[in-house]
């Protein structure tokens, strides 16, 4: 008996396993004519998958669902596959990244998309929630991506082609060029994926969504009131089959409630003006001890701001200056959820490897904000340390950092980037 694989196409799950097969030299039959809410009700379904739930995989020693086991499978049906490493360590990341694309990837993008095609009540909070989870994993691809051009060794693993079909799902659905700018590494890792052969004959040409698919809305017009005899006798001649509870709630919810203050705009009003602050610094070109650094401690309210200095714990690691450049601009672009409360300036310190990353920022409040450690993973990659004012040498370094003062701390800067 050959592999069967029950699923209607195109379906992100099935290409998983048709692409491993691909890979492996594997034939899988796929069932013609499958039809979803049909083929897969039928007893014969249902004993394969009690759920009724596709893909599955029929096999001379039984059935097999849920998508990644069958790709599983699938690879390790030829022996020493490469899809799976050649190492046990190279075996334990390919794992954790398929792990990583179905609890972060795959799960956020439909938390996204499924709500605004109305297959589950929308909720604009609820939008907000998964887009920024989104936004913290692909952050994370993104850095892990800037040195690789596949997750784990050289060459394409399972990991890589059920990250692809996660993202390629993604891609061609809700995540439109303007979103996934912010993460060039992830971007060329996936057009490089599509463009394999062997993804390209399962999965055919890909292209990116041009705009998020709008809220369904299925609200009937207002129409006028029939008469009570007259709605009884239309309904004898026609009975109306009832509307899924799910588009009533739809419906319900469509108006997003409006969105909580964030608990930094809770706090009493201070003297500094950020926006002030951040015009001083971008329009003093000259003198700028004397104008912008004076300025900010004009400026500066210890009682609704605070200071920090941030150090990044794993500078050992930093032995390319791309590489670290670049995980130095993820973390700015990661922050822009705090632009409004925020003021930042990001060193990268030396000559030569292994370079220092370390900077200043100024936030709203008296401690570090809460929502940003929350949703920014970079957060917990540096040690924060609280400016004290009151010491002299504290605030030089603080002048020191704004200035882009080179040499700081007697070393030359690689690269200063302002966050503003």
């Amino acid at each position: 008996m050959a592999l069967v694989l029950h699923s209607g196409m195109p379906n992100k799950n099935a290409f998983k396993a048709l692409i491993a097969a691909e890979y492996s030299g594997v034939k899988i039959e796929v069932v013609k004519d499958f039809e979803m809410g049909v083929s897969n009700k039928t007893p014969e379904f249902l004993k394969m998958n009690p759920l009724g739930k596709v893909p599955v995989l029929e096999t001379p020693d039984g059935s097999v669902f849920e998508s990644n086991t069958i790709a599983r499978y699938v690879t390790r049906l030829k022996d020493d596959n490469p899809l799976y490493g050649s190492s046990l360590i190279e075996y334990a990341k390919i794992e954790q990244w398929i792990d990583f694309s179905t609890t972060e990837i795959d799960s956020n993008i439909a938390r996204w998309f499924y709500p605004r095609l109305g297959f589950v009540p929308y909720d604009a909070q609820s939008e907000e929630r998964a887009i920024a989870s989104l936004k913290r994993a692909l952050g994370a691809l993104n850095t892990e991506l800037a040195t690789k051009t596949f997750l784990v060794g050289h060459t394409i693993t399972l990991a890589d082609i059920i990250m692809g079909c996660n993202l390629g799902y993604g891609f061609s659905l809700v995540m439109t060029k303007k979103f996934t700018s912010e993460f060039p590494h992830v971007e060329r890792y996936f057009w490089t994926l599509v463009n394999q052969p062997n993804f390209n004959k399962v999965m055919g040409e890909i292209k990116q969504v041009d705009s998020i698919p709008p809220i369904q809305s299925k609200k009937p017009s207002a129409q006028p009131k029939e008469p009570a005899k007259a709605k009884e006798a239309k309904k004898e001649v026609k009975k109306e089959v009832p509307k899924p509870k799910v588009e009533e709630t739809v419906e319900e919810e469509e108006a997003p409630k409006p969105k909580p203050k964030n608990p930094l705009d809770l706090l009493p009003p201070s003297k500094m003006i950020l926006d002030e602050w951040k015009r001083l610094y971008s329009n003093t070109k000259t003198n700028f001890r004397e104008v912008a650094i004076k300025g900010f401690w004009e400026m500066y309210d210890p009682e609704g701001y605070s200071l920090w200095f941030c150090n990044y714990k794993y500078n050992n690691e930093n032995t390319v200056s791309f590489v670290t450049l670049n995980k130095v601009s993820g973390f700015l672009q990661r922050m822009d959820l705090a632009r409004k409360y925020a003021f930042g300036k990001m060193l990268v310190i030396g000559s030569e490897p292994p370079y220092k990353v370390k900077g200043l920022w100024l936030f709203r409040g008296k401690e570090l904000p809460q929502f940003v450690i929350d949703e920014c993973y970079d957060m917990e990659l540096y040690d924060w340390t609280k400016v004290d004012i009151a010491d002299e040498a504290q605030k030089e370094r603080a002048n020191a950092m704004i200035e882009d003062q080179e040499p700081f701390e007697g070393e030359a800067l690689l690269d200063a980037k302002c966050f503003k």
